[in-house]
């Protein structure tokens, strides 16, 4: 795919079959959270702007979801936080308007939902999945590491703003970090917010590519139990690894870029890259090492296997 602006289809845990769109320059954020997989932010910020023109990203997905993919979601998410762009709105409802068979999921972290203007924009959205993974200020600052604007009690009552509006899918990410945010205080006051919020679904998430910190560590299943028994809510769930079967690429023209544009965003496994692009783990490796001869490509083993990324 020659796109600036999309990437993928990719299989996410979350969402299936998703197209990804991203809208703000490489980690632009209003985090540094110690748990992103895109690795730390250069970019500190919440001022929101167009940082590309909106034309160039409605062109894309004009001639991307013409060819009529197969997908569960077109996603905005990549390598920041999405809703710093001010076209996001516009791109949103182009996307409703001219091709609604395919449902809009927004990954966001939420800090900004107290905005009215992003409240706003994200109401045409099908699932809005933002992240609230403690209520406590020293925790909220030790996992997010927001720009000084920001704060728990902003971001949590910009969520129940938003539920108050919207009338699309809430689904709440709680980002569990062993030893950080799992104390039983720390769990009674996510089970309170939980219930002021009212999302559709709340999703335990842990760690599955390499995070920023080397420190961070996932949940294994026996603490991930625990913390949903403590939560006590019925639509409570673990997020679990896909088991989609491979389906071959809608954009194979450029094997080797297309792989490139999905580690630009995220670590992969090799079978993350089989899953998504429907190539055959013999060929991804081989474009792996083709790929290492030109560029920066590390290599990191983690729980589910060694994972593949290029340095920032």
């Amino acid at each position: 795919m020659n796109s600036s602006h999309l990437f993928g289809p990719v299989s996410s845990r979350r969402l299936g079959r998703s197209l990804g769109i991203d809208l703000v320059p490489f980690k632009t954020c209003t985090y540094n959270c110690v748990y992103c997989e895109c690795g730390a932010t250069t970019h500190k910020t919440v001022q929101r702007q167009e940082f590309f023109p909106v034309e160039e990203v409605l062109s894309e997905l004009f001639d991307f979801l013409s060819t009529s993919p197969r997908l569960d979601y077109v996603t905005f998410s990549g390598s920041g936080e999405p809703t710093l762009s001010l076209s996001i709105g516009e791109v949103i409802r182009f996307i409703k308007d001219r091709f609604p068979a395919y449902p809009v999921a927004v990954l966001t972290n939420g800090s900004l939902l107290s905005d009215p203007d992003v409240r706003r924009d994200l109401l045409s959205a099908d699932v809005v999945l933002p992240t609230l993974s403690t209520v406590n200020k020293k925790t909220f600052q030790k996992i997010h590491r927001p720009v000084p604007e920001i704060n728990t009690a902003e971001v949590f009552e910009g969520l129940i703003q938003f539920r108050n509006e919207y009338t699309g899918q809430i689904w709440l990410e709680v980002f569990i970090i062993p030893g950080v945010n799992t104390s039983d205080e720390e769990l009674v006051g996510l089970h309170d917010a939980i219930r002021e919020i009212r999302p559709d679904r709340v999703q335990l998430n842990t760690l599955d590519r390499p995070g920023t910190e080397d420190w961070v560590r996932p949940a294994d299943p026996a603490e991930l139990e625990r913390i949903l028994k403590i939560i006590d809510f019925s639509s409570a769930e673990t997020v679990e690894l896909p088991d989609y079967p491979t389906l071959k690429s809608q954009c194979a023209e450029d094997p080797a870029g297309q792989i490139c544009e999905m580690l630009k965003r995220r670590p992969c496994t090799i079978d993350d890259i089989t899953a998504a692009t429907g190539m055959h783990r013999v060929e991804v490796f081989k474009l792996l090492r083709e790929i290492a001869k030109t560029k920066d490509l590390q290599e990191k083993r983690e729980d589910r296997g060694i994972f593949y990324y290029f340095r920032n």
